[in-house]
């Protein structure tokens, strides 16, 4: 599986003080998310390496829909490079606006936490194709800036 879509309702108990789901909160929505993606797709334990890029855009509402969407966007050797977005609005309007969105790298691990080959992802559509290529451009510029991704 490339992809997959959490969705559930915030809850008071992920309140910050300004009444607001924490953003803390939502980081752990995208691991969870990623982690989901990348374990379907290895078909094996998997760990978080890097997340980067991060961009909190609205703030997303206690009692609101919330979809956590992470997509598979390209694959080392032992790595995957998920693209996670989050979208959130209010169940009565039927909108969702994107409130969160970054690209998470997982890594596919054995029982001794050593990295094993993951099946290499082929984008299929002009959409996966350009989210790829976004993924690859992000680790690059990582690496050059002297990231271990």
């Amino acid at each position: 599986m490339s992809s997959i879509t959490l969705r559930f309702l915030a809850e008071p108990s992920t309140v910050n003080f300004g009444g607001k789901v924490h953003g803390g909160t939502v980081m752990k929505w995208i691991d969870e998310a990623g982690y989901a993606c990348a374990t379907s797709w290895a078909k094996r334990y998997c760990v978080t390496a890097f997340i980067g890029s991060i961009r909190f855009h609205h703030p997303i509402m206690i009692g609101d829909l919330v979809e956590v969407e992470a997509r598979l966007a390209y694959t080392g050797t032992t790595s995957m490079n998920i693209s996670v977005e989050v979208r959130s609005g209010d169940m009565k309007g039927g909108t969702m606006d994107k409130t969160t969105e970054c690209l998470i790298v997982f890594v596919s691990v054995d029982s001794h936490g050593r990295p094993l080959p993951v099946q290499p992802y082929v984008p299929g559509t002009p959409g996966e194709m350009a989210l790829a290529e976004r993924a690859k451009t992000h680790l690059d510029a990582s690496r050059a800036a002297g990231g271990t991704t």
